[in-house]
């Protein structure tokens, strides 16, 4: 049960066009019958792109967020909890708010905050691990399937008016899962769900991480641990799903890919910023790499003159693997939960 105030609590909902306020709110209140003082407001995302801390004065404790600073200051003004999951706030919007002791940001990472100001501050930052990971894995399926069975060649040729007969050639056609080594670069919420649903196909698993063991059942089943080099030279199919970090930024580049079996796919629903993406336009252009598949990029929204928004052998979306209903009920619940506890007095779930 959550405590009784005198005064209702002020929530402050900052949601956008994929996370909506509505969702949020339902969420909250129906974990928290007291009386709470909710105001909303919506942000244009994904419909106007995000911004980038290191691209804005003042903001570069933030990696990514939408909103400007002074009306996001005038959404949240006195509450005490901020429900959102693009909003920003660097450690200058945070002194401008002293009655501010709870932020919920609804996705894996708090990369709209700057965490060290909201330390220093006494704001406490949760956040929704692994909200979309089960979208973005049966994503990765549908990728892999789409790029290495030609299915977007066949669609942009009859866009075209034309019937591609040759797609049926020997020599163009792909192998099935269960005929393929896949390798899982990453192996947290999202690799180990590739990894189920691949194992469902009869595919062989290898994974690449160096901060997680195998589990008794990963084990029983055939999937093998190894080392990058050995996951890259022996795979027919890599696909990244690690976090960006200083460790793996850039770390796919031309010796990774170089490495890679000639003929071998590249999938990427994870971060651009892990990949040189003018080292894998090459190696597709070479026919080193057969093809692949991406749906993040360095950069976003992509550049119009990107070579590799050209090549054929690219299956391409914009960055939308993470998107499904669920995600957004699964982050506005998980969210609700954390505002739950914080009035009850618990301990949160999911500190940052």
């Amino acid at each position: 049960m959550t405590t009784r105030r005198e005064d209702p609590v002020k929530i402050a909902i900052v949601g956008d066009r994929f996370m909506l306020p509505s969702m949020f709110e339902s969420a909250i209140r129906a974990r928290c019958p007291n009386a709470l003082d909710i105001a909303t407001v919506e942000l244009p995302w994904p419909d106007e792109p995000m911004l980038h801390g290191y691209a804005m004065p003042g903001m570069d404790g933030l990696k990514e967020y939408q909103g400007d600073p002074d009306e996001v200051l005038g959404y949240v003004g006195d509450a005490e909890i901020v429900v959102t999951q693009l909003a920003p706030f660097s450690a200058k919007m945070l002194d401008r708010l002293p009655k501010l002791k709870m932020i919920a940001v609804s996705r894996g990472g708090p990369v709209n905050i700057d965490m060290a100001g909201a330390r220093a501050r006494g704001v406490l930052v949760v956040n929704t691990p692994g909200r979309n990971a089960s979208a973005v894995a049966e994503f990765t399926i549908g990728a892999i399937i789409a790029e290495t069975r030609l299915m977007t060649r066949g669609h942009d040729a009859l866009r075209k008016g034309l019937w591609r007969g040759d797609l049926y050639r020997a020599d163009l056609v792909g192998e099935e899962i269960s005929q393929m080594t896949i390798g899982v670069i990453g192996y947290g919420h999202i690799g180990t769900k590739v990894a189920r649903l691949l194992k469902a196909f009869g595919a062989r698993i290898l994974v690449a991480d160096p901060y997680v063991l195998l589990s008794a059942e990963d084990a029983r089943d055939g999937v093998r641990l190894v080392a990058l080099d050995q996951l890259l030279a022996d795979s027919d199919v890599v696909t990244l799903h690690a976090r960006v970090t200083p460790e793996t930024r850039g770390f796919i580049g031309r010796n990774e890919f170089a490495a890679m079996r000639r003929g071998a796919y590249f999938i990427n629903t994870a971060r651009g910023a892990m990949v040189d993406y003018d080292a894998l336009t090459q190696a597709l252009k070479s026919g080193h790499l057969r093809g692949a598949m991406l749906e993040t990029f360095a950069i976003e929204p992509t550049p119009p003159g990107l070579e590799l928004l050209q090549l054929e052998n690219v299956t391409l979306t914009r960055h939308i693997a993470g998107a499904s209903i669920r995600t957004v009920r699964f982050a506005a619940e998980t969210a609700a939960e954390e505002v739950r506890r914080y009035l009850a007095g618990e301990g949160p779930l999911n500190p940052c």
